[in-house]
């Protein structure tokens, strides 16, 4: 965890980042593009955009003009809702590419579990797996439940499970199981969308190690072993972001932040959720 580059191995062997750009609701064309060139050539490899987005092709350009290679970074991309199911799936996945403009794809995801067609989804995964159409394939909002009814009809299991994750929602049993069955854990709203950011127990951190709120949520997630896609299209934020390698919280102060969870979502409840 030394620096921008710092990367975790997946279980099939892939690196992937622990830092990168989430690219959620950056859809005005121009300034999307410029954002996600300045958080490629200032060190982010790792962006991650969805069909649902409405932005992949943006991102396809991005990564085009920017001053990276395309092997070098690790583009993610998610099969939405109402594309699950084997066939479905399978086409989605060539709309997805088409738009990016890529002839690989690093890591695709299932972006919610969707009852009765999860498990042909992930058939069709594991076929772009096996036609190494993709480099590592995983799942998005999967709670243990669904994990284990995966594994008892699959021959992969995800290499990376990309949940709602802050300090007001830890996952502490969903962590666990994760890293028992060493699947990788992501955080999507790593810092709760800047509603923590006046807490007082992060703001006193935040004084104490002269960084910023985020900036301590970011390294606490870090710290435990969580991936995370902080989303900006401001520079100075994408630079402060990423500006979490040069100091360290100690096992008392992870413990205070991890004391602040009270489960809390801000975001859809993958057990109530309709997908209709």
């Amino acid at each position: 965890m030394k620096n921008i580059h710092a990367a975790k191995t997946l279980h099939n062997g892939v690196q992937m980042p622990y830092l990168g750009l989430g690219v959620y609701k950056m859809t005005e064309e121009e300034t999307s593009a410029e954002s996600i060139r300045y958080a490629v050539n200032t060190g982010y490899r790792l962006i991650d955009t969805a069909t649902l987005y409405e932005n992949e092709h943006i991102v396809g350009r991005a990564v085009k003009e920017s001053d990276v290679e395309r092997e070098k970074l690790f583009i993610t991309t998610k099969v939405w809702n109402t594309d699950q199911g084997y066939d479905a799936a399978l086409r989605a996945f060539e709309q997805s590419m088409k738009k990016l403009d890529m002839d690989y794809l690093d890591l695709y995801m299932i972006h919610w579990p969707v009852q009765g067609k999860y498990k042909d989804t992930w058939r069709a995964l594991e076929r772009l797996y096996d036609e190494k159409a993709v480099k590592a394939i995983g799942v998005c909002n999967f709670q243990i439940h669904h994990l284990e009814e995966l594994a008892a009809v699959s021959n992969e299991k995800p290499v990376v499970n990309q949940v709602e994750l802050h300090p007001r929602l830890s996952q502490e049993p969903l962590r666990e199981y994760c890293q028992e069955q060493n699947i990788a854990v992501e955080a999507w709203s790593p810092i709760a969308r800047g509603r923590l950011l006046e807490e007082p127990t992060l703001k006193h951190l935040a004084e104490k190690h002269r960084k910023t709120p985020a900036q301590i949520i970011l390294r606490w997630h870090l710290q435990n072993g969580v991936i995370v896609i902080p989303k900006s299209i401001h520079k100075d934020r994408i630079r402060e972001n990423a500006d979490v390698f040069d100091f360290e919280l100690s096992m008392n102060e992870m413990n205070k932040i991890s004391a602040l969870n009270m489960d809390e979502r801000y975001g859809p409840d993958p057990d109530n959720l309709n997908f209709s």
